[in-house]
């Protein structure tokens, strides 16, 4: 079966067909989920957020809705417009962007506290295109990610690579762009669970604090220093969640700021009421 980056460019590829039957398999979504999940946990975020994160290749929003979820505010790009009407239809809320990774992320310096990608850097290892060169599109978006990231913030990228020679390219490229940390390989004996991480470092939190990268998980038990990812995936198809909500008054309050400076009208104005739970109608 041919690899999807090797029929046709990813904003052909996800055209409204696909882009539909893509967000539309239950089956899908819930790996998308599971991947997304074990990547925010790989950011190794505190509980202070929520925090501001970049959804790299976000396409339809299914990686969005988990950033949702954990209360956290997102911004998301992609290159197929399909997807993305997608996901402005279902409204999610995180601010949705038209953009070719390998031509660089254009954000200021230090605007996110960490990144995410699910199923989208080994497009770039692919020359679909006269004009598209891997090394340099790769050296574009790492070099301008660097940039956009809070120093010590971490990026995680999910990613199905070919082979060993395409992860040493993506590796090293990463490496000469500022970046540290390494692979992170999950169930690394088993090539049906088997998934690939690579766990990026902008620079250090703190002077003397070196990270460390995390170790993959296995058959047995979960790594240490990130949940499991199984347990959690398993509270929220019970409703439980793992961490505490962050979706208090405080963030409805700033949600509503950040809408009314986008120009929004339909804002509802604050009141004491703001955030405070309703009692159930009889």
């Amino acid at each position: 079966m041919s690899r999807p980056e090797h029929v046709a460019p990813p904003e052909l590829f996800y055209g409204e067909t696909e882009a539909k039957k893509y967000t539309g398999n239950s089956r899908i979504a819930a790996i998308q989920a599971e991947m997304t999940m074990r990547a925010v946990e790989l950011l190794n975020l505190s509980d202070e957020g929520p925090y501001y994160l970049l959804d790299i290749g976000c396409g339809s929003g299914l990686s969005g809705e988990v950033l949702e979820e954990d209360g956290h505010i997102w911004v998301g790009m992609d290159i197929a417009p399909a997807m993305l009407e997608i996901a402005a239809d279902k409204d999610v809320e995180g601010d949705l962007f038209l953009q070719d990774i390998g031509q660089g992320v254009g954000f200021r310096p230090g605007t996110f506290d960490g990144a995410i990608s699910v199923s989208v850097i080994q497009w770039l290892c692919n020359a679909d295109k006269t004009e598209n060169r891997p090394r340099y599109r790769l050296q574009r978006f790492f070099s301008t990610l660097f940039m956009s990231l809070q120093r010590g913030a971490r990026a995680v990228f999910q990613f199905y690579p070919e082979n060993d020679t395409q992860v040493e390219m993506i590796m090293g490229i990463a490496m000469k762009c500022g970046f540290t940390g390494g692979l992170v390989v999950d169930y690394p004996n088993s090539k049906k669970a088997r998934k690939f991480y690579l766990c990026l470092f902008a620079g250090q939190a703190a002077a003397g604090q070196k990270q460390e990268l995390p170790q993959g998980l296995d058959s047995e038990e979960a790594a240490s220093g990130v949940a499991n990812t199984e347990t959690r995936i398993h509270n929220r198809a019970r409703g439980k969640k793992s961490r505490k909500p962050v979706k208090d008054t405080n963030w409805i309050l700033r949600k509503k700021e950040l809408a009314r400076k986008r120009g929004a009208k339909d804002v509802p104005l604050d009141s004491k009421y703001t955030g405070r739970k309703r009692k159930p109608r009889f």
